[in-house]
């Protein structure tokens, strides 16, 4: 049996390991307040901006814009996105292991699949096991939209000039406190999604020309997609990892209870013992 003095050592450590895992709950939640808000007020503008490109390409003939050009069996970029710290349960883990997935299972269909990390966690699972094209580190705790426009631009450049012929985005969409979807989003070539509200849409006199709107709003909607992206993978981390802090007080109440009450088993032997040395020692006196 372990000694009083370890056992108690033991309580001690896992109390203050309390503590912390508390801290680090009360931090995610007031963190995953703003950050929630931050992705409901960013969802509607990103749909709003859908439904505009949807309704200009099926006006216009989208042919001659690059960004909607369609490429068969070419290069593929996959963006993972990550958390720069761990601490939140398998948020980072589910994440890397549907990219794996991903390369796995649709790999053949490109003739080349490379990788571009945001977030540390990311890159450190996934670049002994794939091409990692870059990696954006540090890019998440101060989250802001110049952020997103540039990588969108030099996913834009990189379009263009063939380097890939198809861009996807690999995230956690946030659903709540304690669900976190796993989403794949194709970014390029963009394909606005088919509605059947369309039909009875009115039309719209637009200025400029719808054409020189559509190669406006185009880059406009990869950056907001990017961001959008970045923001459900920030409030995800929050949750998963306000969840994960909170499991693990949990469990240390519950180890706290145990060694409280092996360390009162433990001591009661030990008083129990002494109390039969005495005894003893009294009863040999009186022999």
């Amino acid at each position: 049996m372990a000694s009083l003095k370890s056992i108690k050592k033991r309580i001690v450590s896992v109390k203050n390991t309390r503590q912390i895992t508390k801290a680090m709950k009360m931090v995610s939640a007031a963190k995953l307040r703003r950050a929630q808000e931050n992705v409901v007020a960013a969802r509607p503008y990103a749909k709003k901006l859908g439904e505009v490109l949807q309704r200009l390409a099926k006006s216009q003939d989208s042919s001659g814009s690059p960004l909607m050009e369609k490429r068969e069996g070419g290069k593929a970029l996959l963006i993972v996105v990550t958390s720069d710290r761990g601490l939140c349960g398998g948020f980072n883990a589910n994440i890397c292991k549907a990219a794996d997935r991903f390369a796995k299972e649709r790999g053949a269909e490109f003739t080349e699949l490379s990788m571009m990390t945001i977030g540390r966690k990311g890159h450190e699972f996934l670049k002994n096991r794939h091409t990692i094209q870059k990696n954006y580190a540090n890019i998440l705790g101060s989250l802001n939209y110049q952020t997103a426009a540039l990588i969108a631009r030099e996913l834009i450049e990189g379009y263009i000039a063939e380097a890939y012929d198809e861009v996807f985005i690999l995230y956690n969409a946030f659903k709540s406190v304690m669900s976190q979807d796993i989403t794949l989003e194709q970014l390029l070539p963009v394909t606005p999604a088919v509605s059947a509200e369309e039909e009875y849409a009115p039309e719209y006199i637009y200025e400029p020309s719808k054409g020189a709107l559509l190669d406006e709003l185009l880059p406009k909607h990869i950056e907001v997609q990017i961001f959008k992206s970045m923001l459900e993978s920030v409030a995800s981390e929050h949750g998963a990892r306000m969840t994960a802090m909170d499991s693990a007080s949990k469990n240390a109440n519950e180890m706290i209870g145990k060694l409280t009450l092996q360390y009162n088993r433990a001591r009661q032997a030990a008083i129990t013992t002494e109390l039969m040395e005495i005894i003893s020692g009294a009863e040999s006196i009186k022999g």
